[in-house]
């Protein structure tokens, strides 16, 4: 069988992003394209944002390709654009800063470097520009809790500010899809750690908004619809009351040796099927929490790693009530790289700790257990 690598297809999209950066920064955006259909399909343009079950990738910068050497740090076989391209309208990311930038870097910068924050959100804006009838949602963590300040800056000098959608009240009321397209408000950040400002009010803290389920998952039995934070909203039903929108973290790691955890691709067919029955599967996991015992609501994000297996969407799909009511999708390989990848989803453990030999060194001499969140 001939694999497809990611490679090819983010070179050829590479042009037309440029063009399409070049092009925002010396015009305004397009008008709002004509509602025939929003985020792929026309039954969402009149649904409001948080009742929507929007899917998205977990640690999106951080590739398991031939970019990367196939690392086992990765969480994505497919690079953040391809995945806003395939239908995901959610991603999540680390910050860090290092050498006085910010950049997204998988836990550590000498681990998994994906560059600059500003490069990263430049080719959101051009997707967004390419891509006038859709909204998408950024959810950064700010893993040194850098001010806001640093983060609005790059926004702007991306040209990313001007999609930035600006809450006009509490949490309780989220606009249309179609009203947020209308206003050319297309891009819902949230950003942990910082206190918003009202010089950059499209910046939002994640958990005034949202709670998250557990995110250190080690078993397929072990995915739940409680609360993990924040924990000053209590219950998961406390913080559905006060107008916090669910998201569920459903992504496994498996222990290799001395505390350090990588993503499983072990079970990542499984974990990321939209099965309603097999234990541990997406599907399953969102049925439980969306049942009047928990949530009495389906999840409104939902993280996954090595999104096109499953593929993750079609669960996202029949939460939304929209299967086979889409267009627009670009359809990726579901196969993952080869290399160091398919040696530890067919369980080679002796492969995978070969690959960390570059970072072992550093776990020893920082001492500590490093998870690779």
């Amino acid at each position: 069988m001939v694999r497809l690598s990611p490679l090819p297809l983010a070179a050829l999209l590479l042009p037309s992003l440029i063009a399409a950066q070049s092009t925002i920064l010396s015009s305004p955006p397009p008008p709002p394209a004509s509602e025939t259909a929003c985020n792929n399909s026309p039954d969402l343009c009149s649904r409001s944002y948080s009742n929507i079950t929007h899917i998205g990738a977990h640690n999106s910068a951080f590739l398991r390709d031939a970019s990367t050497g196939n690392s086992i740090a990765g969480n994505q076989y497919y690079n953040a654009t391809l995945a806003l391209s395939s239908g995901l309208r959610l991603l999540q990311a680390q910050v860090h800063l290092h050498d006085n930038t910010l950049k997204l870097c998988h836990t550590l910068c000498d681990l998994l470097d994906a560059g600059p924050l500003e490069t990263f959100l430049s080719s959101m804006a051009s997707w967004l520009f390419l891509n006038p009838n859709e909204v998408i949602t950024l959810l950064l963590v700010n893993s040194d809790s850098q001010p806001i300040t640093s983060f609005a800056s790059l926004f702007e000098s991306s040209s990313l500010s001007q999609y930035g959608f600006i809450p006009t009240n509490t949490t309780t009321i989220w606009p249309t899809l179609s009203e947020m397209i209308s206003l050319n408000h297309r891009l819902v950040t949230f950003i942990t750690n910082i206190t918003p400002s009202p010089s950059s009010p499209y910046l939002l803290p994640e958990f005034s908004y949202i709670f998250e389920t557990p995110f250190n998952n080690t078993s397929p039995s072990s995915f739940t619809c409680t609360l993990d934070r924040p924990l000053s909203a209590g219950a998961a039903s406390a913080a559905l009351s006060s107008g916090l929108l669910p998201l569920l973290n459903h992504f496994l790691y498996v222990d290799l040796s001395s505390g350090i955890q990588i993503p499983n691709v072990d079970f990542i067919d499984s974990t990321n099927s939209p099965d309603l029955v097999t234990t541990g599967s997406l599907g399953r996991h969102a049925e439980l929490c969306s049942g009047q015992d928990q949530w009495g609501t389906k999840p409104v994000f939902v993280l996954v790693d090595f999104f096109n297996r499953g593929p993750a969407i079609e669960t996202g799909d029949r939460l939304n009530g929209i299967q086979g009511k889409t267009a627009g999708r670009t359809t990726l390989p579901v196969e993952g790289s080869g290399g160091a990848a398919a040696g530890a989803a067919t369980g080679d453990a002796a492969g995978a700790r070969g690959n960390l030999k570059a970072f072992g060194a550093l776990v020893g001499f920082l001492g500590v257990a490093l998870v690779v969140l």
